[in-house]
């Protein structure tokens, strides 16, 4: 199998060019500018951080990469699709409001934030993907309808996944909320009983006369249930739910599935940045101490690549004193494993970069060019 460049620079810097300024050269020398941008609108999908969470990327790193898009001639603009469980960025609103004040305004990054899935989660395209898990994907419409895709992930541990690297960020986080409900689930919402106040929101909203409501508690019919969301997004009470019943590996692959219906057939550029690799995904509206030092920052046109590029360089890595990593790996010093599978034992990363390149997304294999 051939392997992919994946360009890579350390956060040393010196007198003469400091780390926004290294980023710059890093995203030229690895080609960004051999893709067309001439007045086409080009998607930076990064994740803004939850409210109360510091680990997030730091709004100054998406302006370079926004004014590298201007000068070479594109539209850029910040993207990311709501999410799926309660929190700041659940609706397009809460979610702006989020990304502002975690310094992601146009003042600050020289571009527009755009929420890709619409403000209730349910403005989606349906992308044709024939896979083993998924068949059509549910992606945020405003991601479809960019002509460039480049990514710019906070490279982290994640609970689920073993690791949020670029494909987590391409396919969770491009999918709208239907998407991610197929992504985590079966595709069915359930209510909790003790939340719920009858109002009817979900029974209006259901085209498919999913819900009903009796003795002032609502209820869904599964077998009627089409997984589109749009009950989750309405319920004031947030009483309706989507259950996670899917095996962490089949979550993976449709992962990868879905990263390929966001990427395939256009082009695409890839950057990931280690720093801060706290032990969950900045989903969390808190962050633990980071398990291992800052490493640097990685660029590539190959996703798949670029993420065990970045797993390998983070396991090479040192595990810092009273992290998390460092409590799971007392006691176990006899072991050799990744630190990502020691935070979470439950997960497997591999399995998503093995279905990536079964599906033609990618390579795992790589050469690493320091610059």
């Amino acid at each position: 199998m051939e392997r992919s460049k994946v360009y890579f620079t350390t956060f040393k810097t010196t007198g003469n060019e400091n780390l926004l300024q290294k980023l710059r050269r890093l995203i030229l020398t690895a080609g960004i500018r051999d893709i067309d941008f001439t007045d086409r609108y080009a998607a930076i999908k990064i994740h803004f951080g939850e409210m109360g969470n510091l680990a997030f990327l730091r709004p100054n790193y998406a302006k370079v990469v926004a004014d590298v898009v201007k000068e070479c001639g594109g539209k850029p603009f910040l993207t990311d699709c709501n999410t799926l469980y309660v929190g700041s960025r659940k609706n397009a609103l809460d979610h702006m409001d989020t990304a502002y004040a975690n310094g992601f305004s146009p003042f600050s990054t020289g571009c527009h934030v755009i929420i890709a899935d619409g403000l209730k989660g349910t403005d989606e395209a349906y992308v044709p993907v024939n896979g083993e898990y998924v068949k059509e994907a549910k992606i945020g419409r405003a991601v479809m309808d960019a002509d460039v895709f480049i990514t710019l992930t906070h490279f982290k541990g994640h609970e689920a996944t073993g690791f949020g690297g670029a494909l987590k960020n391409i396919g969770m986080g491009c999918g709208s909320r239907a998407g991610k409900m197929e992504m985590h689930s079966d595709g069915k919402t359930h209510v909790d009983q003790t939340k719920c106040v009858g109002c009817g929101a979900c029974k209006k909203i259901c085209a498919h006369d999913a819900p009903s409501v009796t003795d002032g508690k609502a209820s869904i019919d599964i077998d009627k249930c089409v997984g589109c969301g749009r009950c989750i997004g309405v319920c004031p009470k947030d009483a309706v739910y989507a259950n996670s019943n899917d095996s962490n590996d089949v979550l993976n692959y449709k992962i990868a599935e879905y990263s390929l219906a966001v990427c395939k057939d256009r082009p695409c550029f890839h950057i990931s940045l280690i720093c801060d690799v706290s032990p969950n995904c900045d989903c969390h509206a808190e962050n633990d101490i980071p398990i291992i030092p800052n490493v640097g920052m990685f660029a590539s046109f190959d996703p798949v690549a670029l993420d065990v590029a970045c797993a390998d360089a983070c396991n090479r890595q040192p595990v810092i004193l009273g992290s998390v990593l460092s409590d799971h790996m007392e006691g176990h010093h006899h072991e050799e494993g990744d630190h990502f599978h020691m935070v979470h034992p439950d997960t497997n990363w591999k399995s998503c970069i093995e279905h990536a390149v079964k599906i033609g997304l990618g390579s795992d294999q790589y050469e690493l060019i320091e610059i």
